[in-house]
């Protein structure tokens, strides 16, 4: 059996099994593709336009110069190749990206030696790029082959004529790729479609750049496989329809008469193989060519919280009598998405699209995260092991869905695999539209649809992508309504013409220019005046009186602070506590994070560094919980709840459920608890009570597994500060219904005379045979919520009137009196590090 060309550098190669003129049996067959990545690149830095004035794109394939560039690593970015060469401090440690900008103002080269031995004689041989961020230029051996925009998009050139070969001369046979990273663009404005936003709330004014994706040399034949859908239709009587659309390419200036077979087979279960073939004459150029396949007894891939997760692989070979040209292996899943108006809202009064998901038929309530991701912004951080692991945290934490909301790139094949395997559903951003300034000119907004369209093509056969959204707040700063609309529509055509899944033009659309433009008032509601409004409402008044009445939630926002330990990777020692200025940098909101822990704790729990932080992550869990269980107990009205956020893309102290060093927060172990698909919960209206009054509320079962329970029995507990039981009562349950939520008993408890500060209620839900199958917490303040609403309200006031003298929690020196007018700015770095107003005694 041939190889693909044996490599002296050490770049990855594969096992070419179908090369042309060769003949194999369809199952042995696979496509021949040689991995350019790794650490065998170099990169050089150059002035802008002077890289080529110097002639750095015709370097010699032989020459041995690039050796004494930097070391880099494709898949990557340049700023993690440049930290590995000890040219730039960590940019993520203290306020070390400030001293990083000067990046962002050249250009970069890339280089990379490899060998070819073996022949290419009617062969098709392309060098694809699978991402660059933004903007690159290409060479092979001195040779120009083209140049790119946009970070999520594939591209190719063929290199057939340019290759070196040869079969033993390791000279005669090297080649030299040569990629010029132009210098990144600093106006999102002008690329928001083609590239990942670098500014918002979590990082700092650093433009990301790199070969993020790997490069691959693929070998095929004249004929070849350009794109395989398989699209797929679920029968009534248990049977399904695979229709693969196959895109063809055939190189040739000759129509020729083809063999196509194809076979599917179980990835993840045992099946009788299904094999086809037929015959199909192609004419030169690209086609589409349809095939459908019978599946008499489909198994069907589910969220993993309604069913299993089942997946095929379809083979297709492409053959010119015992000539092979092309193999393609595609994974997918037989499932089929739809959606429906959620109950209680009229269509064009209140809602203008349908925001309830089925799956296969049954409905499926959203427990979501924004994804905040990728894990990094600098790429060459991350890796496919670290998505994998996020995405078992997120199952583990009872999300059945991510949300690729549009500050954030398309993620990586990996990430879709993962979510495949793992049952967890997708709502995505096709692409990142977040900040709503796009062009007008229509041969700009053209680029736009086919980026989009490439993005969707690369994605659709995961059957974990279940809904497609267009914009993320983009309404909210579309300078003409009526356009924004109409772009965000014609996008959802481009789309849906390609992937047949559900489509909602943007979020939240309840802004007043959204409203302008025709979108309805109950569309959505964004979680978030909390935090932003901050001291106008206790949270469990905020959302009982303001966030009511919609049928989903696309995001629900609270912060807080990693972990001590995660701490010190980013934060300078002397900046750690009281907290200096590297935790404004890293968007610490010193103020709000006092008032939420005043909030749940009546107390800003500033007694140390570990107090504190404990605290915000303590206070991140229980308003999330305490909001996504009064959510829930809405539905069916209510549809799905996305957190902002489950991470984010570098270390902060902002939204994150999961820090940036993959470690859970205290908020994730409370929000597993507000998440488990079956739920039983405390309904109350307040979290300060009175020694004198009785403790009220309702005992709700929220069950959001298509399995009805029996029998079932509710024990409800009261106790102490001191952990004395003041009550306990057990509830008889003779049904929980499938799919269903559920308020069955009230209580009233007159027991608080003895209590403190605090006590506590705790509820276990067990089944006919005693199993625990959900268990619940809360605690519970001694005080006055009338009082503590005015307090909260005065300091709310204090804040906004600072916001207003010294600005927003973004430009964080007003935390600090030494940059204030009332401090005299007298700060001098050698002599006093500033310590942040309000943690310290005056």
């Amino acid at each position: 059996m041939k190889l693909l060309a044996l490599v002296l550098l050490s770049v990855v190669c594969f096992p070419a099994k179908a090369q042309p003129n060769t003949t194999f049996s369809h199952e042995e067959s696979s496509q021949a593709v040689r991995d350019l990545s790794g650490m065998r690149w170099r990169m050089k830095m150059m002035l802008p336009g002077e890289g080529v004035k110097k002639g750095l794109h015709k370097l010699p394939s032989e020459d041995i110069e690039t050796l004494v560039w930097n070391n880099a690593r494709v898949p990557g970015d340049v700023y993690t190749d440049l930290w590995k060469a000890g040219v730039i401090d960590d940019p993520y440690f203290g306020r070390n990206n400030v001293r990083a900008q000067w990046v962002q103002q050249y250009e970069w080269w890339y280089t990379l030696q490899f060998d070819v031995k073996e022949k290419v004689d009617n062969e098709v041989v392309d060098i694809v790029f699978e991402g660059v961020d933004y903007a690159c230029e290409v060479w092979l051996n001195g040779h120009y082959l083209g140049k790119h925009e946009g970070a999520f998009s594939k591209f190719s050139f063929n290199v057939n004529e340019y290759l070196r070969i040869h079969p033993w001369d390791g000279q005669k046979g090297r080649n030299m790729l040569v990629v010029k990273l132009d210098t990144p663009p600093q106006v999102n404005a002008f690329v928001a479609e083609k590239k990942t936003p670098w500014f918002g709330d979590y990082t700092r004014d650093l433009t990301p750049i790199g070969i993020w994706r790997p490069v691959k040399m693929v070998r095929t034949g004249k004929m070849r496989f350009k794109d395989v859908y398989a699209n797929n239709t679920i029968n009534k009587d248990g049977s399904a329809d695979v229709d693969l659309e196959l895109t063809v390419e055939n190189t040739t200036t000759l129509a020729k008469e083809m063999t196509f077979t194809a076979s599917l087979e179980g990835k993840n279960f045992k099946m009788k193989e299904i094999k086809v073939e037929f015959n199909k004459t192609v004419e030169p150029g690209s086609h589409k060519i349809k095939k459908n396949i019978h599946v008499k007894d489909a198994k069907l891939w589910w969220p993993w919280d309604l069913g299993d997760q089942n997946l095929y692989t379809a083979k297709i070979t492409l053959k010119e009598g015992d000539t092979n040209h092309d193999v393609n292996e595609t994974v997918f899943g037989i499932r089929e998405v739809s959606s429906k108006w959620n109950p209680g809202f009229i269509k064009d009064v209140d809602v203008t699209f349908p925001r309830s998901t089925y799956i296969n038929g049954k409905f499926h309530f959203i427990r979501s995260a924004c994804w905040g991701g990728p894990p990094d912004i600098f790429t060459g951080r991350t890796s496919p092991a670290e998505y994998k692991e996020l995405i078992r945290l997120a199952k583990e934490m009872n999300m059945n869905n991510i949300r690729i909301f549009g500050w954030h790139p398309p993620e990586i094949p990996e990430f879709y695999q993962y979510c495949d395997e793992m049952g967890m559903t997708v709502w995505q951003d096709m692409i990142p539209l977040g900040t709503g300034n796009i062009p007008t000119e229509e041969e700009n907004l053209a680029e736009i649809f086919n980026e989009g369209v490439k993005v969707i093509k690369e994605r659709r056969n995961h059957p974990s992508l279940i809904m497609m959204e267009g914009g993320e707040e983009m309404m909210f700063r579309t300078r003409d309504p009526q356009f924004g609309r109409n772009f965000l529509e014609r996008l959802g055509d481009s789309l849906q013409a390609y992937a047949n899944l559900p489509y909602v033009p943007d979020s939240p659309m309840i802004d007043p220019v959204a409203q302008e433009a025709g979108f309805k008032p109950k569309e959505a509601v964004h979680a978030l005046r909390y935090f932003y409004d901050m001291g106008k409402w206790l949270h469990e008044d905020w959302y009982q009186t303001h966030c009511d009445g919609y049928p989903i939630v696309p995001e629900f926002a609270i912060t807080s602070v990693p972990n001590v330990e995660s701490l010190k990777k980013f934060i300078p020692e002397k900046e750690m506590w009281p907290p200096g200025l590297s935790w404004g940098h890293h968007w610490a909101d010193l103020t709000r994070l006092r008032m939420q822990n005043w909030d749940v704790f009546g107390s800003e729990m500033k007694g140390s560094l570990e107090e504190f932080v404990n605290a915000t992550q303590d206070a991140q869990g229980i308003i999330f919980q305490n909001g996504i269980e009064h959510f829930r107990r809405d539905k069916p009205s209510l549809s799905g709840i996305a957190l902002c956020h489950f991470i984010t893309y570098c270390p902060d102290m902002k939204w994150g459920i999961v820090d940036n060093y993959q470690q859970p927060k205290n908020s994730y172990y409370f929000v597993q608890k507000a998440y488990q698909p079956l739920l039983v919960n405390f309904e109350f209206k307040k979290r300060r009570w009175s020694t004198k009054e009785p403790f009220v509320g309702n005992i709700w079962v929220i069950n959001d597994y298509y399995k009805e329970y029996t029998d079932c029995s509710i024990k409800f507990e009261i106790k102490n500060d001191a952990g004395e039981l003041l009550s306990s009562k057990n509830f008889d349950v003779a049904k929980i219904a499938e799919n269903s939520a559920k308020s069955f008993f009230p209580i009233e408890e007159k027991v608080l005379k003895s209590v403190k500060e605090k006590f506590y209620v705790s509820l276990e839900l067990t089944d006919k045979k005693g199993k625990i199958i959900s268990k619940n917490d809360y605690f519970f303040l001694i005080g006055d919520q009338q009082a503590a609403t005015k307090k909260f309200k005065e300091w709310g006031e204090e804040r906004v009137k600072q916001e207003n003298i010294h600005g927003t929690y973004g430009s964080y020196y007003h935390f600090f009196k030494e940059f204030t007018e009332e401090g005299g700015q007298k700060y001098d770095s050698d002599i006093q590090t500033p310590r942040a107003i309000g943690f310290i005694e005056e």
